[in-house]
This record gives C-alpha cells, structure tokens and sequence, in this order.
C-alpha cells in the first residue's frame, strides 16, 4: 500500500457511528469554501473532514458514507 493510500483511505469507505454524529456539508459564509465533514449530535460541533471543489467531490463523499446526496443537510 502506497504512502498516499494511507494516508487517504485508499478508495475505503468511510465509518461513523449515526447515533453519534452525522454527515454534513458545511458552507463558509465568509469566503464561500465548501467542505464536508461532522457534527456530533450531542454537543452540534462540527468536525472537518476535507474541501470540495465541485459537486462530484460531494457526490463521491456520500458514497463513502453511504448515504443519499439528498439526505445530508448544508450548514453554514
């Protein structure tokens, strides 16, 4: 396995826990930067995962997750 599979996930999926935390895209209001990551359910923190640059970016990280496009909310 290559230094950038590691450290990247290798084309994995990515695991969560739903009852813990939940998929979300997060929009900056300030500089109009896109990015993907989680809140936690219990305490509304968000935690960011990485920058999306188009909507494919966002397409292929609910694959990761496993969850429709439709069903992951926008914060900003």
């Amino acid at each position: 396995m290559s230094l950038f599979s590691k450290l990247f996930g290798g084309g994995r999926g990515i695991t969560y826990d739903p009852s813990v935390s939940e998929p979300v895209i997060h929009k900056s209001i300030c500089t109009g930067e896109t990015t993907v990551g989680f809140v936690d359910i219990a305490t509304g923190k968000y935690h960011d995962l990485r920058m999306v640059d188009s909507e494919s970016d966002i397409v292929k990280f609910c694959r990761e997750c496993g969850v429709d496009r439709e069903k992951i909310r926008t914060i900003f």
